[in-house]
């Protein structure tokens, strides 16, 4: 580690991407960069080769940061690893395609990959009909699904679950899953884009083709059963003056919204590295030696060798930001909950939620510590 170079909140310069299921929310109301006309689906907010827009390390990309910076960056984690976590916005004008992720050790196994991908949304905003396709109306198997991939009838299966903005769904990797026209959302994931389409609407790409199709490999690893998903239900405490609304917590990454008013209060960044995202009014994020102002929409990596930031929102009562990190170990989000006065009851309820990945999946994950 570079002893010499400083350390403070890193505001992340965003990496866009056009889609053709996308439009213009990322730049008319997301303040993100780009011009109107163009068709943007996603901006990659936070991942390993995000360059810093401010400070001293301007220009720097969080892979070259793991190396110079090491430990004070990336705290429990091995910086010799890719950041383990990758945040975006999606702007869903259009139905995304139908599709499925891997877990880590198909990844590992079939594509020579460190991960696979296990995922969560927070949405941002829905309009008045938007739904998420997750999951199987009913149970089915491999052979029905290559049928009915064949024959055009997929979509009879699918189910389709309404949502409102600030609903939050959890993903494991497995859940056959499309994004709704209508929904812009947050999501949160592993740092991976492997992704198997199994139906695109019948539409063609920019080049007037057809998508590419990953068939065999989504039944792989496709989760047949019944699906039961639903928008997460969530656990509001207070915590250093703050209050936290737990979202999600997997063994990969944890997600939080947390309110900041005029007082303001502290964050513990509990030995690992934190994503910060601004909502919809300016955060102040104060570190022992200056203050970093974060605008709305816009994400930060708070290092790990910070140790504690303090959040306010002089102009606002409404202030929030969504923040993202992998956990130290498995309890971490308990003790944190444990620390709040959380009881035992509420706390295993919400965890619970997602014991999903922690069974076959969770064997397979590799530490994140070193």
């Amino acid at each position: 580690m570079t002893q010499q170079m400083p350390l403070y909140p890193l505001l992340l310069a965003p990496k866009m991407s056009k889609a053709i299921w996308g439009g213009q929310a990322l730049v008319e109301r997301f303040h993100k960069p780009g011009s109107p006309e163009d068709t943007l689906g996603e901006s990659w907010e936070c991942w390993d080769e995000n360059s810093v827009a401010n400070g001293p390390l301007a220009g720097h990309t969080i892979a070259q940061l793991r190396a110079t910076l090491g430990s004070a960056l990336m705290g429990e984690l091995d910086p010799a690893r890719l950041f383990p976590i990758l945040t975006k916005i999606i702007d869903a004008q259009r139905n995304l395609s139908v599709q499925v992720h891997p877990g880590d050790a198909y990844a590992r196994r079939v594509e020579h990959q460190e991960n696979g991908k296990t995922e969560c949304w927070y949405i941002l905003e829905a309009g008045a009909d938007a739904a998420l396709y997750l999951g199987w109306n009913r149970a089915t198997d491999r052979a029905e699904y290559e049928r009915r991939v064949a024959d055009g009838t997929l979509g009879e299966l699918l189910r389709r679950v309404s949502v409102e903005s600030g609903q939050a769904y959890y993903l494991p990797a497995g859940t056959l899953h499309a994004i709704g026209a209508g929904i812009v959302l947050f999501e949160t994931q592993q740092a991976s884009d492997l992704t198997y389409r199994i139906f695109d609407w019948n539409r063609v790409g920019a080049d007037g083709k057809p998508r590419p199709l990953h068939v065999e490999k989504a039944g792989d690893v496709l989760d047949f059963h019944a699906a039961h998903f639903a928008a997460v239900t969530p656990l509001t405490y207070e915590l250093e003056g703050l209050q936290r609304t737990a979202l999600i917590c997997d063994p990969r990454f944890w997600v939080e919204r947390i309110d900041v008013g005029a007082a303001g209060g502290e964050v513990n960044l509990e030995g690992m590295p934190l994503v910060a995202m601004a909502l919809g009014e300016p955060v102040q994020v104060a570190y022992d030696e200056g203050v970093v102002d974060l605008a709305p929409f816009q994400s930060a990596l708070i290092p790990a060798g910070l140790e504690h930031i303090r959040l306010c929102a002089p102009a606002s009562r409404e202030a929030g930001l969504l923040a993202a990190a992998p956990p130290a170990d498995h309890d971490a989000v308990r003790r944190r909950l444990a620390s709040a006065g959380v009881s035992v009851e509420r706390s295993d309820a919400f965890t619970t939620q997602f014991a999903a990945a922690r069974g076959a999946e969770e064997a397979t994950v590799k530490p994140l510590a070193r």
